[in-house]
């Protein structure tokens, strides 16, 4: 995908949506199989929205757009952040999905993750496919629509018992510090 296409489609979408921007950055992710699409602004907070409802929208807009102008059958895979705030939210959910991990060989039970956007499902995916410290789990998508999660268990055990129903893990209310309660999967 052309960087100069994306950069010049976002920044009029930004200036047409009266949103303040200081600079644009493409790049690919290497080994990821995404483009990121960085936004410097000084009220990245305009950008983001609440819980991150803006930025999603700018996305699935820019990818549209870049869609039709490039007259192909799909979307591009590409991932808008502004100011590292994609970036932290990659993070939160890698860091969940370590601690759950642990649980997980503590006790030799799967553990449901909260239910997440396909974005951040694949982030887990992806991540505990490609940690060597995590190789000895597996992980699958279950459910429908917006409650579908990711499920983690140990590679050695077979899937759900007959009638074996799991429910979805529930982050506590009253989290530590850089908890997961404001994660916007």
């Amino acid at each position: 995908m052309n960087s100069q296409l994306i950069q010049d489609t976002l920044g009029r979408l930004l200036t047409l949506l009266a949103l303040p921007f200081d600079g644009i950055t493409v790049h690919e992710e290497e080994g990821e199989g995404f483009i990121r699409v960085d936004i410097l602004s000084s009220n990245a907070s305009r950008i983001i929205g609440w819980h991150g409802e803006t930025l999603n929208s700018l996305q699935h807009l820019l990818k549209s757009m870049l869609r039709s102008m490039e007259k192909t059958e799909r979307s591009p895979f590409l991932v808008l952040d502004v100011d590292g705030y994609r970036r932290e939210q990659e993070e939160k959910v890698r860091a969940m999905a370590d601690q759950k991990a642990d649980f997980v060989r503590r006790t030799g039970n799967r553990v449901a993750l909260p239910p997440m956007s396909p974005y951040f499902r694949r982030i887990v995916h992806m991540y505990l496919a490609s940690s060597p410290k995590l190789q000895d789990l597996t992980s699958e998508s279950i459910g429908e629509g917006e409650y579908r999660q990711v499920v983690l268990r140990m590679k050695k055990v077979d899937g759900p018992a007959e009638g074996e129903e799991l429910s979805p893990v529930m982050v506590e209310a009253a989290a530590p510090k850089g908890g997961f309660d404001n994660l916007d999967v």
